[in-house]
């Protein structure tokens, strides 16, 4: 088993929490991990890029190169474009539907759909509508987290765990509202795979 992620975003969002998330999981299914993060600005805002690798075998390397990523989970739309060119032929996007427009030049964002419709192996959905029925706003990511779940290689109930482990210092109705908005992703990933 190997899988390559690359988590793409804007700061503030919470790119990191998902790597942490799966990062966790993966420990629990007993599998090698490395990770290597790229943060761009260090403000809310910035670009914030995550390699995650994944296997039962020893890494050697925690970047992944290009054309060989498996998997690119992104909360921004443009930021999956980035991307692209480490995605492998067989390779899944999952990303967000919405925006965040934080620089003048933010490029048109219909251009930004057509890019994305091209792909083959795509889930893109509204995570900031989603999170907001199942609760927060601010879970958008942990959406986003169950979207991607079934591409991962790790059973959904490790991933729980993982996002129970990450939020259980904030309290029981915090771990309550991100475990409600990872099955709702995770559910809506699903009707949209087959």
């Amino acid at each position: 088993m190997k899988t390559d992620i690359i988590l793409s975003g804007v700061g503030g969002q919470g790119i990191l929490s998902i790597a942490a998330a799966i990062g966790e999981a993966a420990l629990k299914e007993g599998l090698y991990m490395k990770q290597a993060e790229v943060h761009g600005m260090s403000q809310r805002g910035g670009d914030v890029q995550s390699n995650l690798r994944l296997s039962d075998r020893p890494i050697a390397s925690d970047l992944i190169p290009l054309g060989h990523a498996d998997l690119i989970i992104s909360l921004e739309p443009m930021e999956s474009l980035r991307y692209l060119p480490y995605l492998n032929k067989e390779g899944w996007l999952v990303t967000n539907s919405q925006p965040f427009i934080n620089i003048p030049n933010y490029p048109d964002l219909e251009k930004v759909k057509a890019e994305l419709d091209k792909l083959p192996h795509k889930v893109v959905l509204d995570v900031e509508a989603i999170a907001k029925e199942a609760g927060s706003m601010r879970a958008a990511n942990i959406v986003m987290l169950g979207a991607a779940t079934p591409f991962l290689g790790i059973e959904y109930e490790k991933i729980e765990d993982g996002v129970r482990s990450i939020f259980a210092r904030k309290g029981e109705e915090i771990v309550a509202m991100n475990l409600k908005a990872l099955k709702a992703g995770y559910e809506l990933a699903q009707k949209h795979n087959q």
